[in-house]
């Protein structure tokens, strides 16, 4: 979950224009949009499969204050605990069950984002080594169960943890046991949010197939290529999944607004500490209060980070439907995102080739595609086909931007590896499980000497 830097003094909210205000003031000339990426990762003592609790030794204090020591991170604390670090526009933030996540910055290309998560890579790796940490990206933790994972000391979580069981079935498996890597995009105004948005979630069964990397858990196979989509479809119906007015068209911030204001809450923050308004709606609290606490802007966003849609709209886009995946993974996550979106040409091809899909079976695509992958069938066509053009598109809305790296290359090199998924047809998760199978032996503790499975 992302980093939120409380001010404090934050303005009491007289109108929902206001709240509508808070969209409007992300909107960017194109030459201003960015890209962003944040991804999540599995830490372990070792390589024994033992997951890393915050006070262990080693463990996730020591983590974060060997990084703060040496890379000038700056820690920020609760309870005197380091939960986060912040440096220039990064963060380091950890998820319930110690899911390590970089927030990254907002960059102009994909060959940047790659080089920023290569150095990301180099910083824990040094730290890591010294500690006897090692780590594993995919969808879900393949070796424990969330039972067996170690919470982290964050106040909000223990109030998501009260609260999200009698929402979805799979709500602390979500909290203690995912992990994704999600990019974010600009808009220039409220038209192109809504296109893009539109055509992000639409896209979402295809990108869900191509980056499927969740087969195991518990340390066996679990019966699906991407769990981890299916298990934020069973977090809680009224934070996640399609928003169908989206996919329906003629979407505006407005919508979002509605949505969010209907959409439970979980907490605010006074004075240093969470205060649970778990179940409240926002709407009800920005109308009447609530224990002698009126609603600022701050608390709206701070709200907003808490909602969970497959495409999720703040002061930009966020994209949420991968799982994580390799170093190389995420910078073609970026790649393919910019020669989708960034495009104008590309953009509209997306929208040619998704927008007469009926928005009604969506649902039952995105679960057809986490369980069965490029197999998936989508309106009488294989996923495959689905994605494969969807690359297409991309690359060519890469090469027509036309940004190179120091040896020449347009980003469209960065979708190598999603190239080569699709050339083989099979995704990263049937190729683990093809380990399991053979060389494995069905022992889940060989992932640890799997290169495409680590950071």
């Amino acid at each position: 979950m992302t980093t939120t830097i409380f001010k404090g003094g934050s303005p009491l909210i007289e109108s929902a224009d206001q709240l509508a205000s808070h969209f409007r003031s992300g909107e960017k000339p194109r030459e201003a949009w960015r890209i962003g990426t944040e991804h999540e990762k599995f830490g372990f003592v070792g390589q024994g499969g033992q997951p890393l609790a915050y006070d262990g030794q080693p463990g996730v204090k020591m983590l974060l204050e060997g990084l703060a020591a040496r890379y000038g991170w700056s820690p920020i604390r609760e309870n005197g605990n380091a939960v986060a670090l912040v440096r220039g526009e990064g963060s380091i933030t950890l998820e319930p069950g110690g899911q390590f996540e970089l927030s990254g910055a907002a960059l102009e290309n994909a060959h940047q984002t790659r080089e920023e998560i290569a150095l990301h890579s180099r910083e824990i790796h040094e730290v890591s080594r010294d500690l006897g940490i090692s780590w594993l990206v995919m969808g879900e933790n393949p070796v424990q169960t969330a039972a067996e994972t170690p919470w982290m000391p964050k106040a909000r979580y223990g109030i998501m943890r009260d609260y999200l069981p009698g929402r979805g079935t799979m709500a602390l498996d979500m909290m203690l046991s995912t992990a994704t890597v999600q990019t974010n995009i600009d808009y220039s105004d409220e038209e192109d949010m809504a296109l893009k948005m539109g055509a992000a979630m639409r896209l979402a069964p295809f990108i869900t197939a191509l980056f499927a990397n969740s087969p195991f858990s518990g340390g066996r196979p679990n019966g699906w290529l991407s769990r981890r989509s299916l298990i934020w479809e069973n977090t809680d119906p009224d934070r996640c999944g399609f928003l169908p007015g989206v996919l329906q068209g003629g979407f505006r911030y407005r919508d979002y607004l509605e949505y969010a204001l209907d959409a439970p809450m979980f907490f605010i923050y006074r004075q240093g500490n969470y205060v649970s308004f778990a179940g409240e709606s926002f709407r009800r609290f920005m109308a009447n209060g609530r224990d002698g606490h009126r609603a600022t802007l701050e608390d709206w966003e701070l709200h907003l980070t808490t909602l969970f849609p497959v495409v999720r709209l703040k002061k930009y886009l966020e994209l949420r439907m991968a799982d994580m995946g390799t170093l190389e993974m995420i910078s073609a996550y970026a790649a393919l995102t910019r020669g989708l979106f960034y495009d104008t040409t590309s953009l509209g091809q997306v929208r040619d080739l998704v927008e007469k899909l009926p928005a009604d079976k969506y649902p039952a695509w995105q679960q057809e595609a986490a369980r069965a992958g490029f197999r998936a069938d989508i309106q009488g066509r294989p996923c495959l086909e689905w994605v494969r053009d969807m690359l297409a598109i991309a690359r060519g809305g890469l090469d027509r931007l036309n940004v190179r790296d120091g040896e020449g290359n347009s980003e469209s090199v960065l979708l190598e590896p999603l190239d080569e998924i699709v050339r083989s047809g099979k995704t990263l998760a049937e190729r683990l499980l093809e380990l399991w199978e053979g060389p494995w032996e069905r022992n889940i503790g060989n992932i640890f000497q799997t290169p495409a499975a680590l950071f």
